[in-house]
């Protein structure tokens, strides 16, 4: 859409794919000349561009509709219709307003987008120069993916919407709120007396954006996470102001979510040490700086070994050995979970292949692992690759994996049980719907949380929750593992209960595979619990 100047108003993206341009060659207020000059250098027009721009101009100001056909230099035929548009400057100048307005402003929720909220922070921030404070919050929807995943990205939208309308009954005129993408919000709080104020606006939010959505006849509930930079307290530049914001609300999540977060110095440097951390773990996946330590599994009536649990170790070349609580988190963030997850399993078949026995090898999955089209494939390679029966191997997985795209879940596990591969459900009890996935899914296993075993010597209750999961376990046919086991009177009270198996620092912590071999395979011996 050209103006009568033969500056372009308009340009939608099909133009510029078509043409091989990019997006910013055919940005509004470019002329008409300008536009075949660009295309001109991407061989996408032939002749004379004078004779050419002459030639339409003339037909438009008689007022006439032209079509022309043009052959493309890689072949495609396409037809161009040449219309005049209507005199009427209203209707131009509507047109200009629409499209101001769109390249400002998000198209789902119709609020600010990025654009318009820098500008509106810039032009808030000399206000700030001059005495005024200001804060600015970025928020975060926690778990909205999952929503998305089991209910569909329409339902997901209309959540998006209807958070941007309780989002703007939180806020004050003065204020602007914007959405910075997918389940991102940014506010601008403007003539702030105190950081209380702040504070204040972030619980009204919560208060708000935590209460039941009812979405097309469906249920849903979600937090949200919120960090928060104040000016000129922690920065008086747009872009510093918005990264501090960023890094609370970072700071908030890895606080468990569903809070708000002031900016304090100290997260930057954390964040750089995150940033190197990231790097790191990238160099260690090609360093082969990672290792297994098994964890044994012992039968609470018998004493023999069942099994082991592998766990990934990553031993740094500086830092030595680094917590799996450290790494595992960005490893699931940045997507190399996959990758490492692949590996820890071909290195648990590979390993113990060839120890004597028929003991389980049981390996985590994460849930982006789980989500993979490959991880079928993966399993049936590792065990190929090492000769292991598929009975020997055991995947543990924790419910919240289940409550992502259950479906799709399902049936990736039972294809797994086809191999021969048992499953087993980890962290039993912390979630809200663990006795329904029982139902959906026949697991192997049941490993009762650390958490409930810690609290057996916090009187009857969890002793009757202990009890209450062994007995469904074995009504189920199922094993109970008992987690997290440390002391004798733990020992003695899951024996009471009837629970199956247990692993714990009482009997033995992870150890490399040679100790492993070494100290409870060479001989074949029973477990006994360490003194």
């Amino acid at each position: 859409m050209f103006a009568p100047d033969t500056r372009l108003i308009f340009c939608n993206r099909r133009y510029t794919e078509i043409y091989g341009l990019p997006p910013e060659a055919a940005c509004a207020g470019v002329t008409l000349r300008q536009l075949i000059e660009r295309r001109m250098a991407v061989n996408m027009f032939s002749g004379d561009p004078d004779e050419y721009i002459t030639d339409l101009l003339s037909r438009i100001a008689r007022g006439k509709t032209t079509d022309d056909t043009v052959n493309l230099s890689d072949g495609p035929v396409i037809l161009i219709v040449n219309k005049p548009m209507a005199g009427d400057i209203t209707e131009r100048r509507r047109a200009e307003e629409k499209i101001a307005h769109m390249a400002r402003h998000d198209a789902l929720t119709d609020l600010p987008n990025r654009v318009l909220l820098h500008e509106r922070l810039e032009h808030e921030l000399k206000r700030v120069k001059r005495g005024e404070c200001l804060a600015v919050l970025c928020l975060d929807l926690d778990h909205f993916k999952s929503v998305n995943d089991t209910l569909g990205h329409p339902i997901g939208d209309e959540l998006l919407k209807v958070v941007a309308d309780r989002l703007r009954h939180c806020t004050r005129e003065p204020d602007t709120i914007a959405r910075l993408g997918g389940d991102e919000f940014a506010i601008i709080m403007t003539a702030m007396g105190q950081a209380s104020d702040a504070a204040s606006l972030s619980r009204r939010v919560r208060d708000s954006v935590t209460k039941p959505y009812d979405l097309d006849g469906h249920r849903v509930v979600i937090d949200i996470s919120i960090g928060i930079s104040v000016a000129p307290l922690d920065a008086t530049d747009t872009d510093q102001l918005l990264k501090n914001a960023d890094m609370a609300l970072y700071g908030a999540k890895a606080d468990g979510r569903g809070a708000y977060r002031f900016f304090e110095p100290e997260m930057d440097a954390r964040m750089q040490q995150r940033r190197e951390l990231e790097m790191d773990l990238r160099q260690a996946l090609i360093n082969g700086e990672f290792e297994l330590h098994y964890q044994p599994l012992v039968n609470l009536q018998t004493n023999d070994i069942t099994g082991f649990e592998a766990l990934v170790r990553w031993n740094h070349p500086t830092r030595g050995m680094i917590s799996p609580g450290e790494f595992i988190p960005i490893a699931e963030e940045t997507g190399l979970i996959i990758q490492l997850g692949d590996w820890v399993l071909r290195r648990a078949c590979q390993e113990t292949a060839s120890w004597p026995g028929d003991h389980k090898i049981a390996v985590n999955l994460s849930p982006s692992q789980l989500k993979s089209r490959n991880l079928v494939q993966v399993v049936m390679n590792a065990l190929a690759a090492s000769g292991m029966a598929p009975t020997r191997l055991q995947l543990e997985i924790t419910e919240s994996v289940l409550m992502q795209n259950t479906f799709a879940t399902l049936a990736t596990l039972h294809k797994l049980r086809e191999l021969g591969v048992q499953i087993a459900m980890d962290d039993f009890g912390t979630g809200y719907s663990s006795l329904s996935y029982l139902r959906s899914f026949p697991f192997d296993k049941i490993k009762i949380d650390r958490t409930f075993i810690n609290d057996l010597s916090n009187g009857a209750e969890p002793l009757a929750i202990v009890h209450a999961v062994a007995s469904l376990a074995k009504s189920l046919r199922m094993v109970s593992t008992a987690e997290g086991v440390e002391t004798l009177q733990q020992l003695e009270k899951l024996q009471a209960v009837g629970c199956t198996e247990m692993q714990g620092h009482l009997f033995s912590r992870a150890r490399p595979a040679g100790e492993i071999f070494s100290m409870f395979l060479k001989d074949g011996e029973r477990a006994k619990p360490a003194a």
